[in-house]
């Protein structure tokens, strides 16, 4: 075998090893040593032992476990409920107010969070029976709490976007001034689409009775000071440091993460034993991106020093592709690939496959970064495994089917493949920002 051929074969053992369940970065490290043995002899080791310390150097992955203890201190400290009833007060004269509300807080959430079994979970807990409660359909309710749940991913100040700006080495302050409007934009299509719903057919979403919308105004704005104002307030904080260039995304990390802590304190949520599961939980995620960069690391300089992607390359580059076809491909491939893996292998694993090809079809990776989150979005939502899905069956009442959840799931679904339609033909929803802010 040439080493081109061995190249696709590990690639193909890769697919084969993960289809069977074995852990994914260490079977990564594995092939990477096994293969590249054969390939450099003892100068794998070497190889080995200088990506691990070049991942862990890595100022820019340093903002990961900051933005992940800020979730899991935000996701502990009882916000969610207070969140909640503010913004269904608030919007309690509009079609669909619990929905609204419920869209909102997942957006919310999502953005100080980022973690989407937890947003999908904890929405599930709290807004999931209301809705059920005051006689919401129950397709339209799942497809609220999954479709929201999921836009973490996208919106700044997503994890995912730090990763895939360490992986494909842009900006991360680019990268989430270029997601801020698409993100808003599919929160924005969800909240709308409920809306049209309701109005045209009221019986999906009845109006609440009259003693709960008769509210004081004094009342609403009290709930919305005490519950919205702080969490935006962190977030605007957090953001605004970041695309201003006050701070990098590591400094407006750790002032995030100082922030949730005041916030649990402020809130009187903030104990050991929160304090003790915040840390556990960060540095056990910590742990699991890094070594998928570890292991992923490794492959990709053994498979790229073997010629495997000058194979990937010369094989999408002899289909003579339009920049549309190829976007068109590969956006059809990470779609496929969203349904037996999590985003962070996608990330990590394949999507540097496709990276060196974007200079050949003129794409930006800024660009394609946008859409692979706007992409990614799927993963979560499209059966058979849709993991919102089975995220809010997990604490769903046993009345409601897996099938009921699923069905809810596809309007949103379809909405997610809308926004990329409107980003692609309107490409200054990504580049308008980043360009007024930064220049181009």
């Amino acid at each position: 075998m040439t080493d081109p051929q061995v190249a696709i074969f590990m690639m193909v053992l890769f697919i084969f090893a993960i289809m069977l369940g074995f852990p994914i970065a260490f079977t990564l490290v594995a092939l990477a040593v096994f293969f590249g043995y054969y390939a450099m002899e003892e100068r794998i080791f070497s190889l080995l032992v200088q990506n691990t310390f070049d991942i862990m150097a890595n100022d820019v992955l340093t903002a990961v476990p900051l933005f992940l203890f800020m979730g899991y201190i935000i996701e502990r400290a009882n916000i969610l409920d207070r969140l909640f009833y503010s913004i269904q007060v608030a919007a309690r004269h509009l079609p669909a107010s619990m929905a609204i509300a419920a869209l909102l807080t997942c957006t919310m959430f999502a953005t100080a969070s980022g973690i989407v079994g937890a947003v999908v979970t904890l929405m599930g807990l709290l807004a999931y029976p209301a809705m059920l409660k005051a006689g919401y359909d129950t397709k339209l309710s799942s497809g609220v709490i999954c479709a929201g749940g999921t836009l973490g991913i996208l919106i700044p100040p997503s994890i995912m976007l730090i990763v895939y700006a360490a992986t494909a080495g842009v900006s991360v302050v680019r990268l989430y001034a270029a997601a801020m409007l698409p993100g808003l934009l599919l929160a924005g299509l969800y909240v709308g689409y409920v809306m049209t719903r309701a109005i045209i057919n009221p019986k999906l979403a009845p109006k609440l009775p009259e003693e709960e919308t008769n509210v004081p105004f004094v009342r609403v704005a009290y709930q919305l000071l005490t519950s919205f104002f702080p969490l935006a307030i962190l977030i605007f904080c957090v953001l605004g440091a970041i695309l201003l260039g006050l701070a990098t995304p590591t400094e407006a990390a750790a002032i995030g993460a100082l922030g949730g802590l005041l916030l649990a304190a402020a809130y009187g949520a903030l104990s050991w034993d929160r304090l003790k599961e915040a840390t556990f939980l960060t540095a056990r995620t910590t742990a699991m991106v890094c070594y998928l960069f570890i292991g992923s690391w490794n492959f990709a300089s053994i498979f790229s020093y073997l010629g495997g992607h000058h194979v990937v390359e010369s094989w999408v580059l002899a289909m003579d592709l339009s920049p549309v076809m190829f976007l068109i491909l590969a956006q059809f491939i990470i779609f496929l690939l969203g349904w037996p893996l999590e985003w962070t292998e996608i990330i990590i694993i394949f999507v540097p496959i496709f990276l060196p090809l974007l200079p050949a079809f003129d794409i930006d990776p800024i660009f394609f970064g946008v859409l692979v989150a706007l992409n990614l979005q799927t993963s979560f939502l499209t059966p058979p495994m849709a993991m919102a899905a089975y995220y809010l069956k997990g604490i769903a009442p046993p009345h409601v089917q897996l099938m009921e959840i699923f069905r809810g799931c596809m309007p949103f679904l379809l909405l997610v493949f809308v926004s990329m339609v409107l980003v692609y033909n309107f490409d200054g929803l990504v580049n308008w920002l980043p360009s007024y802010i930064y220049g181009r």
